[in-house]
């Protein structure tokens, strides 16, 4: 049985040869934001009031156009493939099923015409811009004919992070070691899992664009490596907002003056996120500008959160500071990899009972009954 995130990673560290669960699990530089974002959620401790009838408790919530039953979504994860066949299509179909938002990556390993196929749950799509615009409108158009509801444009990984925990398994640029290609030897059924169905896996959303040599696995993540805009700015995103009619969301921000110029530009919403740790060593939490985020942005504005959230405490605490809902990414990487989609399904459902309790220890009942003073600063 899993009880929590830590036996979650524990499983996904023995069923992954080590250069996939180190893209999975490391940072940038000294991994200190990873950390800081796991610690981050001691500086407030609940203040819990009783006496209050929270025997019935309602986790719904509206985010945008998506109606959710709990006030959680499924983040944008890349090449999902290298940790189990058809995890994109697990993760989505089992967000669906419990009632969360799923966010496909533009780096996905499944199309989003195939996410189409197997979910019927709220799907938004998440855009890396590309220096080919031309690449950019074909996205677009692609995931308003897959039924997106909403578009995430991702905003802090122009310039990759130095990951080297990751760098430490490969000889050269997408090359792996000796050493690793041993250790994958000694993961069969990792091999069983991911190679033997249909070979490495490739980057679904990219296919049509790709030049033939470099049309699978790895070849691919060079390709598109290659391939970002470094030019991005708001101008950029001024652009895209004409391009796309449906709620659009800004995912990156950590500065309340940034979010505030994604209000001016006419998004619905935005992402604070400091890519999980992974991209500058040394940066704050988002969960230190939720509050003030909150404040400058106004009551109707949407706020969504992610970064370092393990435990459904950590979520209410966000939730009671001011986010509209938050994004998970590495637990549910951990559960897809140990054990598929009942793993997943056991991850999701853990992460909601906590969050359930958790309100009912507060005497509230229903996310709107949530606010800072509930919490005190430790």
């Amino acid at each position: 049985m899993i009880l929590n995130w830590y036996e979650l990673r524990r499983q996904a560290k023995r069923a992954l040869p080590a250069f996939a669960f180190s893209y999975v699990d490391g940072g940038a530089d000294d991994e200190k934001t990873l950390a800081h974002n796991m610690s981050v959620f001691d500086r407030w401790q609940f203040a819990p009031p009783v006496l209050k009838d929270a025997s019935q408790r309602d986790l719904r919530c509206r985010v945008g156009q998506s109606q959710l039953k709990v006030p959680l979504l499924v983040a944008p994860t890349g090449y999902n493939g290298m940790l189990r066949y058809q995890a994109d299509e697990t993760l989505a179909r089992t967000a669906a099923k419990l009632g969360l938002g799923h966010i496909q990556s533009t780096v996905s390993t499944a199309s989003m015409e195939q996410l189409a196929a197997v979910s019927s749950g709220p799907r938004w799509f998440q855009l890396y811009v590309l220096k080919d615009h031309e690449i950019t409108l074909n996205l677009l158009a692609r995931a308003q004919q897959a039924g997106c509801e909403a578009l995430v444009v991702s905003v802090d990984a122009v310039h990759f992070g130095n990951r080297e925990r990751d760098r430490r398994h490969y000889r050269r640029p997408m090359k792996l070691s000796f050493k690793a290609m041993a250790d994958i030897a000694c993961h069969p059924g990792w091999v069983r899992r991911v190679l033997i169905p249909h070979g490495m896996p490739g980057f679904g959303n990219l296919t049509p664009y790709l030049p033939p040599e470099y049309q699978k696995g790895m070849g691919a993540a060079a390709w598109f490596a290659s391939q970002m805009d470094q030019t991005l700015n708001w101008q950029t995103l001024a652009w895209i907002r004409k391009q796309w009619p449906g709620p659009l969301y800004i995912k990156g921000l950590m500065t309340v003056e940034d979010v505030q110029l994604a209000q001016q530009l006419g998004a619905e919403g935005v992402v604070l996120s400091n890519h999980g740790g992974r991209q500058l060593d040394g940066s704050i939490s988002p969960m230190l500008m939720l509050a003030a985020a909150r404040q400058a942005a106004g009551r109707d504005f949407t706020l969504l959160i992610d970064s370092g959230f393990r435990r459904g405490t950590d979520v209410v605490k966000a939730l009671a500071l001011g986010a509209n809902a938050v994004l998970l990414g590495r637990p549910l990487l951990y559960a897809v990899a140990s054990g598929g989609e009942p793993q997943v399904e056991r991850a999701i459902s853990s992460m909601v009972a906590e969050i359930d309790r958790t309100m009912a220890q507060l005497g509230c009942c229903s996310i709107k009954d949530l606010h800072p003073g509930l919490l005190n600063p430790a």
